[in-house]
């Protein structure tokens, strides 16, 4: 800022240009503090209008060492100001709700909240901005005149940038991290919290895993055959000039297309707040900032953050003396060079280092603010101790739910128990910037009784896929499906760890069942059922699914190579055609070999079947034998392999129908499931359990009340009852 600065004043332009330039930033200026008082009228608060009868007398007061302080500041800020006349004036004690000066050091109060989450920088970060409304400042080029204490926001629930940065630094502070809050300037988007530019985070793909370097990297590479280098440099020149005609032409496209760019008017000086979190501390291998309104982690080079006035934390305050003509990129964050920092109150035995100009002058005023920095102790924080209930942690959310508007996506947040169908969060994705055209949603699930935490639904192909976390009782992991109607097409996964069939996928459809197996002690991997159209005559008579099932075609088993048995004896491939009464065997192949085993047996035409006999000749089976082991040709070698093959079709057939039954099943507890949606109490919801807790009392006093006043009615008809029978006995 002082460079740039400086170059204004060396070029000295025209008077008329100089005084036409500051009449449209003027105008541009008051169109913007309308726009962010249009945000604030939104909002419709008034912080005049709070209450601070009840706050602490630290609130209202100053103590003699806190106006030592100030005393202090003014000293520190006038020689700042008289050295460094170009910059901007530092923010230092600027007044809170009370009306009372504050140095900003004391405002910072270290806390640690009782949660895990909290321990965390990012649980701090996503707390702070999920609790609190952003407010714009009243001037984007200044700083706030004001600034509130961290237990007034967290009791509105709503402030500016200074407020947020604050308050994270707080509890950052509190975690045991090395935090400073930061007074500096960014971009448009960044200071109005404007992300429509941004991708959302949960659409961000994970860093690329490196490639494992190739084990033949060390073989013989033989040359290639030769080619004329004349040809080669033929051929790149016409590349050359085919990619600079293009890149001309994409050039003039753009030209024509963007006829007004875009242009913030105060770029560059709009004031922005947020936290600087140096390495060290808490296992921090680099330094990097945090954004608090969005709560995300940025590096020290990121473009959106364009300069820095001042840091502090609890304990000190610093001034930036590095040039940001480029941004925060070139910045050195070692607070202990005087060159690049100037601190208010040295904690070494070096002197100030910051410029003078007359030595002799400035020499009593050094030595003073030296001895006077040396015996000054910065004061406690006067502002109360942080507290956030288990009800304000679990809900944290003011208006019950957050919107966050992204490129061509929409996140929404609600805090648990807030849905009846414990939904916490929705990402929609838009086909277009407008948000017009939905193209996927994503929804996420809390304390769900059935254990599905996620859901996505894709609006092209109308396919719904629900994932469930470990513990359902029917075992699954994800559910693909566009109607919970049987045979519509289901996809099905489950954790095949705790299932003794090894079942791991299944997928099916009105004419066939496809299922997926790991880990089986019969190398099975995939059984595919194909089945054939149902009996319409039953299903005219009105005969349910379950007794007219669907015929089985065919059935169709692959294995995984058994190291253990040779390979003319180890079935790779096994078919049961069941209607044409046809099995085949495919065994595996050898390291070398290139044609695959096979055995078929057919039935035999003409004859008719029975299921307990065999009928076995060379007319009814085929052979192809590359092997040379003599117990293939064996007649009875085979009658055996084929009596244990009908035997085998038999129990498949079994199976089939009872995969076919647990999809029905399936179907049957998923719908009830999302009929009669139940959420389960977390040991850790205090608040939700409070609520239930209450809900048993009035339960039970509702019960006793009702109890005594039928035990009431019965006394009152046994009395009833006896009346008569004494009137009767005194008549006789």
């Amino acid at each position: 800022m002082e460079a740039l600065e400086e170059k204004e004043e060396v070029e000295k332009p025209p008077e008329d240009v100089i005084s036409l330039n500051i009449s449209d930033f003027l105008d541009e200026l008051e169109l913007d503090v309308e726009e962010a008082s249009a945000l604030s009228d939104e909002s419709d608060f008034d912080w005049s209008s709070i209450d601070t009868s009840n706050l602490p007398s630290s609130y209202k007061t100053n103590s003699q060492q806190e106006k030592k302080l100030l005393q202090l500041a003014d000293h520190f800020f006038q020689q700042y100001s008289h050295l460094c006349p170009d910059r901007k004036p530092l923010f230092i004690h600027p007044l809170n709700e009370c009306g009372v000066q504050k140095f900003v050091s004391t405002t910072v109060r270290p806390t640690l909240l009782p949660y895990p989450d909290m321990y965390y920088w990012s649980g701090c970060a996503s707390f702070v901005c999920d609790c609190l409304i952003m407010e714009p400042l009243k001037c984007p080029i200044t700083p706030p005149s004001s600034l509130y204490s961290p237990t007034t926001i967290l009791k509105y629930q709503r402030g500016n940038c200074f407020d947020f940065t604050v308050l994270l630094c707080s509890l950052l502070v509190g975690a045991g991290y090395d935090a400073y809050c930061v007074h500096g300037y960014a971009t448009l988007e960044m200071c109005s919290l404007d992300q429509t530019q941004e991708l959302c985070p949960r659409l961000r793909k994970p860093p690329e895993v490196p490639e494992e370097e190739d084990p033949n990297k060390y073989r013989i590479k033989y040359p290639l055959e030769p080619q004329s280098q004349f040809v080669l440099q033929q051929k790149a020149k016409k590349e050359e000039e085919t990619e600079s005609t293009q890149e001309e032409e994409r050039e003039e496209e753009v030209v024509v297309e963007v006829e007004k760019p875009k242009r913030d008017p105060l770029h560059g000086l709009r004031v922005h707040a947020w936290v600087l979190v140096l390495s060290g501390k808490r296992k921090v291998p680099e330094t990097f900032f945090i954004n608090p309104f969005t709560g995300n982690h940025h590096s020290t080079k990121d473009e959106c953050f364009l300069g820095i006035e001042s840091i502090w934390n609890h304990r000190n305050y610093w001034v930036n003396m590095q040039d940001c003509r480029k941004g925060c990129k070139d910045l050195s964050f070692d607070l202990s060079d005087p060159f690049c920092w100037e601190i208010m109150f040295p904690e070494s035995n070096k002197a100030s280092q910051l410029p003078t100009e007359s030595p002799e002058n400035d020499t009593d005023d050094m030595q003073e603010k030296e001895e006077i920095g040396m015996s000054f102790e910065m004061p406690l924080s006067w502002v109360d101790r942080i507290k956030v209930s288990c009800r304000e942690y679990e809900n944290p959310f003011p208006r019950g739910k957050k919107v966050i508007l992204y490129d061509k996506a929409k996140q929404e947040k609600w805090a648990a128990y807030a849905n009846a169908d414990g939904l916490v969060e929705r990402l929609t994705v838009y086909a277009d910037s407008d948000r017009t055209e939905e193209l996927e949603v994503k929804e996420w699930f809390k304390h769900r009784e059935d254990l599905l935490y996620m859901r996505e639904v894709n609006h092209q192909t109308l396919l719904i896929t629900d994932h469930f976390k470990p513990g359902h009782p029917l075992l699954l992991k994800a559910h693909t499906y566009t109607s919970l109607e049987p045979e519509t097409g289901h996809t099905v996964e489950f954790y095949h760890t705790a299932r003794v069939d090894g079942l791991w996928k299944r997928f099916e459809t009105a004419t066939e069942m496809t299922e997926y197996f790991m880990g089986r002690e019969d190398f099975l991997h995939m059984r595919h059922i194909e089945f054939g159209e149902r009996d319409l005559g039953m299903e005219m008579a009105g005969v349910t699914a379950e007794a007219n099932a669907r015929p089985i075609v065919e059935i169709k088993e692959y294995f995984h190579r058994n190291p253990e048995k040779p390979a003319d004896e180890d079935v790779g491939e096994r078919v049961f055609m069941v209607i044409d009464d046809v099995i085949q065997l495919t065994y595996h192949l050898e390291l070398h070999d290139t044609i695959a085993s096979k055995v078929v047996f057919c039935r035999v035409i003409g004859r008719e079947k029975r299921e307990d006999e065999i009928f076995l000749s060379r007319e009814n089976t085929v052979k192809y034998q590359p092997w040379s082991s003599e117990k293939h040709k064996n007649m009875r070698h085979l009658y055996n392999l084929l009596w244990e093959l009908r035997a085998e079709q038999k129990d498949l057939k079994q199976l089939v129908r009872d995969s076919e039954a647990e999809m029905l099943n399936i179907l049957m507890v998923r719908e009830d499931e999302e009929a009669n949606i139940k959420l389960t109490v977390s040991l850790y919801s205090t608040a939700k359990r409070e609520e239930q807790h209450e809900a048993t009392v009035l339960e039970e006093e509702q019960r006793s009340s009702q109890s005594s006043l039928e035990e009431s009615q019965h006394i009152g008809g046994e009395d009833e009852s006896v009346a008569p029978q004494t009137a009767t006995n005194s008549t006789m």
